[in-house]
């Protein structure tokens, strides 16, 4: 009888394993970020009357679910302890963060919707755009840039 229960027992072992090895892999894969705009050491206009260009090409080899844009300050290099107004006299802390939604493979993007307000401090910024994929695989890609009253991108609104 126990010799009967141990082959059992050992039949179902074995026949889960075998089932478990036949399941399709599951999407383990990162999307890949292609960012044209901006691009490393752009100069961003502070305010002016239109957004920030930002162009990018996003991919997957199953399908896409999201986008995120995150800008924020690198006055403190990497530390991202945030100035206060007595240091920055009229300007107030910047930092922009959106996510938009995609569904696709290859999704390519061109927008204006980033905008910079008037009063945000000009220096040193990190713009670090993110992607994840309908599985959950995120990948980002970081790039510098500096936010001037003086001068914006050199790109006309495409």
């Amino acid at each position: 009888m126990k010799r009967k229960i141990f082959f059992s027992i050992y039949f179902l072992a074995m026949l889960a394993i075998i089932l478990n090895g036949c399941k399709e892999d599951s999407d383990t894969e990162k999307p890949v970020i292609k960012l044209e705009e901006p691009a490393e050491g752009d100069t961003l206009q502070i305010g002016g009357d239109h957004g920030v260009h930002f162009e990018a090409e996003f991919s997957d080899n199953e399908a896409l679910a999201s986008y995120k844009v995150d800008i924020h300050h690198n006055f403190d290099g990497h530390t991202h302890a945030m100035r206060s107004s007595a240091e920055t006299g009229e300007t107030v802390d910047f930092e922009f963060n959106r996510s938009w939604a995609i569904s696709g493979r290859n999704v390519p993007i061109h927008h204006h919707e980033i905008t910079i307000p008037e009063n945000a401090p000009p220096g040193d910024y990190h713009l670090m755009v993110y992607c994840t994929d309908a599985a959950g695989n995120e990948s980002y890609i970081a790039v510098n840039v500096v936010l001037s009253h003086e001068a914006g991108d050199d790109h006309d609104d495409e």
